[in-house]
């Protein structure tokens, strides 16, 4: 069997069901391991071990009432699940990535969290994640920085970058992601995992942290599709005080039901080129699309790639809502000082946009769903683009603390693409296809319908087959340092 972390979330169920794995022994397990690596790693923020073992015991527990009285358990019951630190989870540290919320406990669940909790997932502790989510690199004054452990001098991505270094690392089997510009997507891609953005409302925010702006949704990282199609089960759903709501599945079908079903022939529109002005596509990148053309062609899908018009609307939309989100989490006057500065520029440009500059940018995301609906998705099921521009970016590579507006400028060429998603609410995925020379994930990204999640998942589970991933790992998989290497 090799080691536990090489067996899947899925597996790791299966045999907690049958009695041949405990949720003791796999919680013991990646508590050793984040003791060891999570230091070289940067994945988690605060660490919850007390909370994992009194969980994995209470797991253990009714997993043998469950055998012994023949009843069933939820799909990820015992397995670890952690938890992004821009989510609350009752009585346990949450600093949003901020210094300004060190010492931040909550008294509630958000909504997510109580998903897992009831699916019967244990708490390993909280990911790394940038001030407020607001950058694509997860670097803090609270923790090391999350690194990709392919090159552990290049970093993991962001805002969810504890959280792919975590899974990429063997830290933990699958994580829970958000993604409100390709939070999830784009550490996928640099840590050579497979992300779910879902459809907004398919995975309900709040209670406290709703986002008004509509761009932010929780979602899976993971090794396989099958892991992030069964955890995306755990978190979907209705909850009160949903204010949006995807269309559900049909009754009986689930989203891992989807990773083992045959996608059909797809209508398959590729658009490589960055939507934003002035943004080159590396060639690594270009690489990557087009090998996953020819695999999407091989496989019987029809492929047609063309070219959109450049436009600037969208980004400056997508500015002006971002820097108005910035501003959302209160910041003691004492504590503005101790907040990074890219985090004071975004709070000082958002502090200064109007109620109707605001409302037009809501609307020209509403207006851009429209247009992709009717010119794009009325013809095609599925759009491919890279997922990234660039390749990972360096551990620091990404900031200009003496420039903080030219570093926000600068993100955009790293990573032009994944925001569409989040601006029309429409469901996207990275896939790891692709290594460059060096030994460097570099992901896809596939675009589908509002609500249509499961032809993604089901598509990306034949890409999986045809070109298998899981096998490939980092040295730091099995040993406690090096850098770089997949083997």
């Amino acid at each position: 069997m090799g080691e536990l972390h090489d067996l899947t979330a899925v597996e790791q169920a299966a045999a907690i069901r049958d009695g041949s794995l405990s949720p003791v022994e796999v919680t013991e397990h990646y508590l050793a391991r984040i003791e060891r690596l999570d230091a070289t790693l940067g994945a988690f923020i605060t660490r919850t071990p007390e909370i994992a073992r009194k969980q994995a015991a209470e797991a253990e527990t009714v997993a043998r009432a469950a055998r012994r009285e023949g009843r069933g358990l939820p799909a990820l019951y015992g397995v670890p699940v952690p938890v992004k630190d821009l989510n609350f989870v009752a009585g346990v540290r949450c600093t949003l990535g901020s210094a300004a919320y060190a010492e931040h406990v909550p008294d509630v669940d958000d909504h997510v969290v109580t998903r897992l909790r009831d699916a019967g997932t244990i708490l390993l502790g909280k990911t790394n994640t940038p001030e407020f989510g607001l950058p694509c690199y997860t670097e803090n004054r609270l923790a090391p920085p999350a690194r990709t452990p392919w090159d552990l001098t290049l970093s993991a991505g962001g805002s969810s970058g504890g959280a792919a270094a975590a899974v990429a690392g063997g830290l933990a089997p699958v994580a829970q992601g958000s993604d409100g510009g390709g939070s999830i997507r784009i550490p996928a891609s640099v840590c050579g995992l497979f992300g779910i953005k879902p459809s907004r409302g398919r995975v309900s925010g709040g209670p406290v942290q709703h986002d008004v702006s509509g761009l932010s949704t929780s979602g899976p990282i993971a090794r396989t599709v099958a892991d992030a199609a069964t955890l995306l089960d755990v978190l979907a759903g209705p909850m009160p005080g949903l204010p949006y709501g995807a269309p559900s599945l049909p009754p009986g079908e689930s989203f891992a039901s989807y990773a083992g079903r045959d996608p059909g022939r797809l209508r398959v529109v590729a658009l490589p080129d960055p939507p934003v002005p002035g943004v080159e596509l590396h060639p690594d990148c270009r690489a990557a699309h087009d090998a996953a053309v020819a695999l999407l062609r091989d496989l019987g899908h029809e492929v047609d790639e063309l070219a959109l018009p450049v436009d600037e609307s969208v980004k400056t939309a997508f500015e002006t809502v971002w820097a108005v989100m910035a501003t959302v989490y209160p910041v003691a006057p004492h504590d503005e000082a101790s907040l990074m500065p890219l985090t004071r520029h975004l709070r000082s440009a958002g502090a200064g946009v109007s109620g109707p500059a605001f409302a037009s940018a809501l609307y020209g995301f509403r207006a851009l769903g429209q247009l992709i609906a009717d010119a794009l998705l009325s013809a095609y099921d599925v759009i491919l683009t890279p997922t990234l521009a660039k390749p990972p970016a360096a551990v620091g590579g990404l900031r200009d603390e003496a420039d903080p507006a030219a570093e926000f400028a600068g993100l955009a060429h790293f990573t032009p693409y994944t925001p569409l998603y989040n601006a029309t609410g429409q469901p996207a995925v990275s896939v790891p296809l692709h290594w460059t020379a060096d030994g460097l994930p570099i992901g896809v990204m596939l675009g589908g319908r509002y609500g249509d999640d499961a032809t993604l998942i089901s598509l990306s589970a034949q890409l999986e087959a045809a070109r298998p991933w899981a096998g490939r790992r980092p040295e730091v998989w099995a040993t406690a340092g090096g850098v770089g290497g997949g083997h």
